[in-house]
C-alpha cells in the first residue's frame, strides 16, 4: 500500500510559478513506480498532466503544458515534483499525484492550484 501526500498548491497570478510535491510513505519501494501528475476541475474529467519513469530517465507531458511544466523525482526521498511555470488562467484545477507499475494504481488527494488573470 503506498499513501500520497501533495503539497505546494496556493494562489498565484498568472505568469507566475509554482512548485508542487509529492511524498510517498508505506510498505514499498518508490522507485518501482511511474509518477504521474494528473488535474481535476469540478465536474470535468481527471486528465493527464505529466509523467515519469520509475528511473526519471523518462517523461511525457500533455499538449497543454508542453514547455512550461517539469516534472522531475527524487528517489532517495521518495518525492515527486511538478515545477510549474507560466501559468495561465486555465491551469485552474486540482492536482493530484498518482502511482503505478502500469496503471495508477494509488492516488494523493489533491492540492488546489488557482491562477488569477
Amino acid at each position: 500500500q503506498v499513501q500520497l501526500v501533495e503539497s505546494g498548491g496556493g494562489l498565484v497570478q498568472a505568469g507566475g510559478s509554482l512548485r508542487l510535491s509529492c511524498v510517498a510513505s508505506g510498505r514499498t519501494l518508490f522507485s518501482a513506480y511511474r509518477m504521474g501528475w494528473f488535474r481535476q476541475a469540478p465536474g470535468k474529467d481527471r486528465s493527464l498532466v505529466a509523467v515519469i519513469s520509475q528511473s526519471g530517465d523518462n517523461t511525457y507531458y500533455s499538449d497543454s503544458v508542453k514547455g512550461r511544466f517539469t516534472i522531475s523525482r527524487d528517489n532517495a526521498k521518495s518525492t515527486v515534483y511538478l515545477q510549474m511555470n507560466s501559468l495561465k488562467p486555465e491551469d485552474t484545477d486540482v492536482y493530484y499525484c498518482a502511482a503505478g507499475s502500469a496503471l495508477f494504481d494509488y492516488w494523493g488527494q489533491g492540492t488546489q492550484v488557482t491562477v488569477s488573470s
